[in-house]
């Protein structure tokens, strides 16, 4: 089976079609150098993805169209590629779009193949746009009978998955075809256990059928979700044959019929793997808003140490501004522990004082708020002059304000609206508190970027004197094993009770999570690294009165 495929591995912007198009034909031209008969590109390369509700509009769908063309005029003496992109559902019924693969050979689209499989679940939702193919999806080129898949078409083998989530299986249909093998266009976004997954399923798959399977992957972050890469080739034993480059493109060309392997490596060490899924997706966040510079309240604490040495990373130390607002709650030692912090990462710093705005609100509230004793509202105030200032200083620099709180603290309602929930993007905003530590630990691998002082400190919002996060919260070791029960695994109360912690704890904890709904709301989006992240894939209800919530 001696034909050359290259595997295209882009990183595609969103609503940029002149640009993902002008991705695409460089890596077709470099394909053809290196032999390639035949190139792919990742699920909706032309669009990026995920493009959403810009599929609704009529002209972004137009220009994709006429785009597509002049895409295979251009590469009229480049190999034949197969592009991912939508085309309008020219039908009288059914959803408006088709998400299809188009090949395009001699400078021409010659055929367009359909995806299946429509995932409507967790972040997808492409039933709201797309129409399902009808029919086997095969492709004749070479000599070869070639079956074409996107995505979510992979990922309904029934002897693979305990309950496979649709009636059929498109993958099965194209090996009773008896293709060659396999092509598969997906954009499959991030999650720190993925990979494993996906080269199980799909080794199991080409096991199965006795064919091999060429899965390319869409690379880089596009809003909340973060994008891999790592394309697959597996030949018809179920063996891996070539694994493109994580986090980065890649071209990679394949000869299906040879012995040779090109695996690069994928992060075996979560903290690594996590670290540079977050650092790819708060860089593509920032340029791609268009934004080079960005702002960290940094307090001292471990939160926001981390956040800036992933940013300082991402961006580069000069490009990062570390924002000091002690107020006479904060520690010597939280002062101390964030100027060592910003000398050690070589990012900028500035220091505003905030003792006497605090005490400007208390005069200003004095005659409202007579009567009333001291509570979390003068702890609020703090946290909402420090956002206030961060927001000030974002309009002044042009810089964008990053948002320092953890899964943890974001999931029980540990966040003030409009204060530490202030930013353009959370980095660590799927990251429990322990995992936090443990990220920490792995950046301090080999030199002392976050001070071990910050790390061996019980944790401190410092809005009080001597205040703790445990006067408030359980331990975090108890806690977020409780809060992974809850949102990752979907347990219930009596379900978590059921594994040895305490049942008044547990419904104090429960609680506090569906009353912090309003707040998840409100909170900026949120980089995604586990199956269960808030952001676009959490439709929880805020308005309602259902035991069921906890």
């Amino acid at each position: 089976m001696s034909m050359k495929i290259a595997l295209l591995q882009f990183n595609a912007i969103v609503g940029d079609l002149k640009g993902n198009a002008a991705k695409i034909k460089r890596l077709a031209t470099i394909a053809k150098s290196k032999g390639a008969k035949l190139c792919v590109t990742p699920e909706l390369a032309l669009l990026g993805y995920p493009p959403r509700d810009l599929l609704l509009r009529p002209g972004f769908i137009a220009a994709a169209s006429d785009l597509l063309q002049t895409l295979a005029k251009d590469t009229k003496f480049l190999p034949p590629i197969i592009v991912g992109t939508a085309i309008a559902n020219k039908n009288k019924s059914g959803r408006p779009l088709f998400n299809c693969a188009a090949f395009l050979k001699d400078g021409k689209v010659q055929e367009l193949f359909h995806k299946s499989l429509l995932p409507t679940y967790d972040v997808f939702d492409e039933d709201r746009y797309f129409e399902p193919a009808t029919q086997s999806q095969l492709l004749r080129f070479g000599g070869k009978k070639i079956g074409i898949s996107i995505c979510e078409d992979l990922w309904n083998d029934r002897d693979f998955w305990h309950r496979p989530r649709y009636h059929f299986d498109p993958i099965e249909k194209l090996a009773l075809e008896k293709v060659d093998f396999i092509i598969n266009l997906s954009s499959s976004p991030f999650t720190a256990d993925k990979q494993k997954l996906r080269e199980s399923m799909i080794s199991a798959s080409s096991k199965k059928y006795k064919m091999p399977i060429v899965y390319v992957n869409q690379v880089g972050g596009n809003d909340d979700l973060i994008f891999d890469g790592a394309s697959l080739v597996f030949d018809g034993q179920g063996k891996l044959l070539a694994r493109a480059k994580a986090f980065e493109d890649d071209l990679l060309v394949i000869n299906l019929n040879s012995k040779s392997t090109v695996i690069n490596d994928y992060p075996e060490n979560k903290e690594a793997l996590i670290f540079e899924a977050l650092t790819l997706g708060v860089g593509d966040y920032l340029s791609k808003c268009g934004f080079g510079q960005a702002l960290i309240g940094i307090s001292g604490g471990i939160d926001s140490a981390v956040v800036a040495a992933i940013t300082s990373h991402a961006l580069g130390p000069k490009n990062v501004t570390g924002v000091l607002m002690p107020s006479p709650y904060t520690s010597h030692q939280s002062i101390a522990d964030a100027q060592r912090l910003a000398k050690n990462l070589g990012i900028k710093t500035v220091t505003i004082e905030i003792a006497g705005l605090m005490k400007t609100y208390e005069n200003a509230l004095k005659s409202a708020l007579y009567g009333f004793k001291k509570d979390i509202t003068e702890e609020n105030i703090q946290a909402r002059i420090r956002g206030n200032l961060l927001m000030a200083l974002s309009n002044k620099y042009k810089a964008l304000v990053l948002s320092t709180g953890n899964k943890s603290e974001l999931t029980v309602g540990y966040t003030t609206l409009y204060g530490d929930l202030a930013g353009g993007i959370a980095i660590i905003g799927d990251l429990s508190k322990t995992q936090v530590y443990k990220l920490a630990g792995w950046i301090n691998r080999e030199d002392e970027l976050i001070p071990k002082s910050i790390i061996k400190r019980a944790p401190s919002a410092e809005l009080r004197p001597n205040q703790k996060d445990q006067d408030s919260l359980p331990t975090y070791d108890i806690l977020d094993k409780i809060l992974t029960l809850y949102i990752e695994n979907h347990e219930g109360p009596e379900q978590i009770v059921s594994k040895g912690f305490d049942k008044n704890l547990v419904k104090k904890v429960l609680s506090m999570v569906v009353s912090a709904e309003f707040k998840r709301r409100q909170s900026p989006p949120t980089l995604k690294v586990t199956s269960r992240a808030f952001g676009s894939g959490w439709r929880m209800p805020i308005a309602a009165r259902n035991k069921f919530l906890k």
